[in-house]
């Protein structure tokens, strides 16, 4: 069974190892996370959970506000959103449906919320797989766009969309 769990200063190694993966520097490549400040601190707008299969660590969760997120990453975004990045870990955990089981779980999180009207993600553009990923689970493509330097593709999944598909 996948549950999540708030990521704590004591998953620093892990996370750190994790970023030294291929597939995890595939779905992120410019991004710097800062593992050692960032786990130290709970900003209001934002939720890390490390995913874990059974009691093992699986895979990484971070829930956003983009509209309160401080470093406006998203832009002009309105209130009522969340954002999600997810990742899996190690190679051998890929493909075996742990990440939709830990998208469903961030997805039901989000919208537990009554207040959330839609959820946005941003895949790279080169992650042809990840954007299958996210069309099966309901989201739809808003536009292509730079964020940093890397060529996104943003996808959105409302909430009134989300009931049509349950």
């Amino acid at each position: 069974m996948i549950k999540l769990r708030t990521a704590t200063i004591h998953d620093l190694d892990l996370l750190q190892y994790w970023d030294t993966k291929q597939h995890v520097i595939d779905c992120d490549p410019d991004d710097e996370w800062n593992w050692e400040f960032e786990l130290n601190r709970n900003p209001e707008w934002r939720e890390q959970f490390v995913a874990e299969l059974d009691g093992i660590p699986i895979g990484f969760i971070q829930i956003i506000d983009p509209f309160l997120e401080e470093t406006h990453y998203w832009g002009d975004v309105g209130p009522h959103k969340k954002a999600i990045d997810i990742w899996i870990g190690e190679e051998k955990n890929l493909n075996k449906g742990y990440g939709t089981k830990m998208m469903e779980i961030a997805i039901e999180k989000c919208f537990s919320d009554q207040s959330i009207d839609s959820i946005l993600i941003d895949p790279l553009k080169s992650n042809i797989k990840a954007q299958r990923f996210y069309k099966r689970l309901g989201f739809e493509f808003l536009e292509e766009r730079k964020f940093n330097d890397a060529s996104c593709m943003v996808y959105e999944l409302k909430k009134n969309r989300l009931a049509n598909l349950t």
